[in-house]
Parts: C-alpha cells; sequence; structure tokens
C-alpha cells in the first residue's frame, strides 16, 4: 500500500509539471494563449536601430504587423501571416507584404522566430526578410535575402 502512495504522488507530480511548470508545446484556444499584440524594437545584424514595429498573433494563429519604417525609405504594406508553435516557448511565424512601386515593385516575405519569456509578457527573436518579384511565389523558394533582423518586445496591455 506504501508503494501505490508513492506512485501515486509522482504522477500527480508529473501531471503538475507536464501542465504548468513546462511550457506548452501546443497553444491556441484550449491552451490559454490568447494572443496578444506586442510593441517591439527591431534592430539589424549590426545592432543598429531600424524601425519599431507591432506583432499582434490572433488567437487563430493568424497575425499581422505594422512598422515604423512602412513610410520610407522603402515603401511596404503591413504584414500578414500566420504562426505555429515551435514545440518549446516560442513560435514560428511567416508574413507576406507588398512593396510600393516607389521602391521597386515586389513581395517580400518575413520569416519569424518567436520566443516568449515564462509569462508571455516579453518577446525576443529573429527576422529574415526576403524580396520576390511580383511573378515569383513568395510561399517557395528563397528570393533575395535582404537581411536578418533581431527584436525584442513588450505585450501591449490595457490598463
Amino acid at each position: 500500500m506504501k508503494h501505490w502512495r508513492i506512485w501515486i504522488a509522482f504522477a500527480i507530480l508529473g501531471a503538475y509539471i507536464t501542465t504548468w511548470a513546462l511550457p506548452s508545446g501546443r497553444w491556441g484556444v484550449n491552451s490559454g494563449f490568447n494572443g496578444g499584440a506586442y510593441l517591439c524594437t527591431v534592430k539589424d545584424s549590426n545592432g543598429t536601430f531600424t524601425s519599431r514595429s507591432v506583432i499582434t498573433l490572433h488567437n487563430d494563429q493568424t497575425m499581422s504587423v505594422i512598422d515604423s519604417g512602412q513610410e520610407g525609405p522603402n515603401f511596404f504594406s503591413s504584414q500578414r501571416g500566420s504562426w505555429k508553435t515551435d514545440g518549446s516557448r516560442g513560435i514560428v511565424a511567416r508574413a507576406i507584404d507588398f512593396v510600393f512601386p516607389q521602391s521597386g515593385s515586389g513581395i517580400a516575405r518575413t520569416d519569424f522566430e518567436i520566443v516568449f519569456s515564462r509569462d508571455r509578457r516579453q518577446v525576443t527573436g529573429t527576422i529574415k526578410l526576403a524580396v520576390f518579384r511580383l511573378d515569383e511565389d513568395p510561399l517557395e523558394g528563397e528570393g533575395t535575402l535582404i537581411g536578418t533582423y533581431t527584436f525584442t518586445g513588450a505585450l501591449i496591455e490595457p490598463q
């Protein structure tokens, strides 16, 4: 009888660790992650400030991004895309935007790797930016890599 109590205690402890202490591998409607918008500072590969962005991760696993650099010197639209978990405390995401004619017309693809703090109030990550001609498929291939950027951000919370 004593051994059963020990095994039951271990089972309860294991369930607790799996459910609460370790990061969830499946975020979404049933996991407690309801999405959020993060105000981010973006830097180039040299660590130089490039822009501020708002990355919004929607509960339906879509995303939208607005960036302070959209109005120049390179003119591009807001970004739309989707995300999925990476099996840890992060996600991978891909978004598409359009480059406007005054900057050469085309399609840009941004590939994100985002890591969350345990409470999901802070983010860090990388962005790879590639451009494609309008007649190319930005969902396939590599395009022309423009750069790799890093970012840090904080959840935008209501008062």
